[in-house]
């Protein structure tokens, strides 16, 4: 009966029995799992710590990303009236654009078709010449006149 005393006394709360070495071995289980417990939660704040200074970083990258945008904006307004002043010859509608290369393009295909336009129009020119001025003064052809008509002439020129 001793025996079974003893036994009694080492019995878990649901009725089993409780090996020494076993508890031992489950409470250093526990603590591992606990002190694992600890890294975890310590590198989930350590992680949520870098994740805050992420999104501040982005946020002042955003900042500066809108900054940098206005100012290429301004910039691009600036070149196409740049542009524009330096080419008085092509209409101010036909330079357009969003981007340098944009307004680049724009401009090229402004001069290409200010160019066509005066080709076509200096052909125009070349091909309906009319003469400046009036006609160059000939005498008067006699030829088809009679010889009395020929005298009658001559004599009403001397008065």
């Amino acid at each position: 009966m001793a025996k079974n005393n003893n036994q009694n006394q080492e019995k878990e709360p649901d009725g089993g029995e409780l090996d020494g070495s076993r508890a031992a071995e489950m409470e250093e289980q526990l603590a591992e799992k606990s002190s694992r417990l600890s890294e975890l939660e310590q590198a989930l704040a350590e992680r949520d710590g870098q994740i805050s200074t992420l999104k501040q970083s982005v946020t002042e990258l955003e900042t500066q990303m809108n900054g940098l945008k206005d100012g290429q904006s301004q910039a691009i307004a600036s070149y196409r009236a740049l542009v524009i002043k330096s080419n008085p010859e092509l209409p101010e509608e036909l330079i357009t654009g969003d981007s340098v290369e944009e307004i680049d393009e724009s401009l090229a295909r402004a001069e290409t078709l200010i160019n066509r336009v005066r080709q076509r129009l200096e052909t125009e020119i070349a091909g309906a010449k009319i003469p400046a001025g009036s006609p160059l003064r000939t005498a008067a052809d006699l030829s088809a006149l009679s010889p009395q008509e020929k005298i009658q002439y001559a004599m009403g020129e001397r008065r």
